[in-house]
């Protein structure tokens, strides 16, 4: 028996080629602008949602933010959540080499269960993290079913 070997010659692609180029390209502006005063990345707070038997949870970390900073608005079962982070630059001799945390308005929204007691949703805000706590209406919560 014979095994027939194939060498694999590697062909020029015109199109990869340039594809290539362009992704170099890409990167070297992005190297460019990574020199900027602020960063220009869009920024969105992290957010965690747990579930218990009673409410939904809704934890969003907004660090160097204060509750002045956020606006939270329920609408239509859509609970947004939205706010600037500032950059606060003073005016000293600082010279900023590298800004890396980004800044700027966003927005998040929600789209909750129709178990949510909406008229009872409570927030607060400590330490820059956001809790929000989404009561369930009782009928969709668990309970015991006695048998007779």
């Amino acid at each position: 028996m014979t095994i027939g070997v194939t060498r694999w010659t590697p062909v020029t692609d015109p199109f990869r080629d340039r594809f290539s180029r362009l992704f170099d390209l890409a990167l070297e502006e992005r190297s460019k602008s990574s020199t900027e005063e602020v960063s220009n990345r869009r920024w969105m707070p992290a957010v965690d949602i747990r579930e218990d038997e009673e409410r939904l949870i809704l934890e969003a970390e907004l660090p160097g933010m204060s509750k002045d900073d956020v606006q939270l608005s329920l609408e239509n079962n859509v609970l947004t959540l939205s706010g600037e982070r500032h950059f606060e630059k003073e005016v000293d001799k600082t010279n900023y080499h590298r800004i890396e945390r980004a800044y700027g308005p966003f927005s998040r929204s929600f789209t909750l269960p129709r178990n949510v007691r909406t008229e009872a949703v409570a927030a607060s805000f400590s330490n820059g993290l956001l809790t929000v706590v989404l009561p369930k209406v009782d009928e969709a919560k668990p309970r015991r079913v006695e048998i007779h």
